[in-house]
């Protein structure tokens, strides 16, 4: 008898030059050993340089993508990336309240390129109805901060966050502190889990200086998945996730002339 493979799927945009969105998603769930599946919510036209166009599907059609796949391969764990409008969030949560496995919600908001993928009427319906959905939220320090409402700078106000978006109904929280380094704050690259029990782990690993971060975000929620797919407990879930993001990042094949894609291969 054949051992069942572990399903994981994304609902999410395409990047067409593979670093990020589903394309970075799907090259996730395979290299950690499980079947992908990928609903589509929005088309990008991108590359390691730039943004120029965003093709937001209609709600509809990216809940037909998602009956098929739950009426005939049904996922051990789903994740979001960028969904785009108030619609396309709404949907997606109605559905949410049926789904039987956990869902992993990255709240993708704006490009690396600094193109933004979700309105202010999407940030509301993503926090009034999406977050109570989430299995785990993991924002990063300016989409937590977004949501909170104030500055999520340091390693106290990451808590603070957490805190914040654990009583707005999301099970358990993980804010990313990759950025700090941007703004200008030394240490190691430090996220924050705060579990639904209450307990804090902490996450770090050494700052790589480099331009190739491309699609970070979504393969560390892809990962994660991934390991939840499988039946990891979420704080092993996690720390199995860090560890390939920062090797991928390390190892970044340096492809394109902008921010370039992450090695997938790691």
């Amino acid at each position: 008898m054949h051992r069942k493979l572990p399903v994981a799927l994304t609902i999410a945009g395409s990047d067409p030059s593979g670093g990020a969105g589903l394309q970075a998603d799907l090259k996730t769930f395979h290299r950690f050993g499980v079947y992908g599946e990928a609903v589509v919510t929005l088309l990008t036209v991108q590359n390691t340089r730039r943004v120029s166009r965003v093709e937001i599907l209609s709600p509809e059609l990216m809940l037909e993508q998602l009956q098929a796949v739950l009426e005939d391969i049904p996922p051990q764990a789903a994740k979001t990336g960028a969904l785009g409008s108030v619609h396309m969030v709404q949907a997606v949560a109605q559905a949410a309240e049926t789904f039987a496995f956990p869902l992993v919600v990255d709240p993708v908001m704006i490009s690396k390129h600094g193109a933004r993928l979700i309105d202010a009427q999407a940030t509301q319906a993503l926090i009034e109805k999406l977050i109570p959905r989430a299995f785990l939220l993991m924002p990063n320090l300016d989409e937590a901060a977004a949501l909170v409402g104030f500055a999520v700078n340091s390693g106290e106000t990451m808590l603070q966050a957490a805190e914040v978006l654990v009583s707005r109904g999301a099970q358990n929280v993980l804010v990313k502190g990759g950025h700090l380094f941007s703004k200008g704050l030394p240490g190691d690259a430090l996220d924050i889990l705060l579990l639904q029990s209450g307990v804090v782990r902490e996450f770090s690993s050494p700052r790589i200086h480099t331009p190739h971060t491309h699609g970070s975000g979504c393969t560390y929620s892809a990962a994660i998945t991934a390991e939840l797919a499988k039946g990891t407990p979420l704080v092993e879930a996690v720390d199995r996730a860090k560890r390939f993001v920062s090797e991928a990042i390390r190892t970044a094949p340096g492809l394109g002339a902008g921010n370039g894609p992450l090695n997938h291969l790691a």
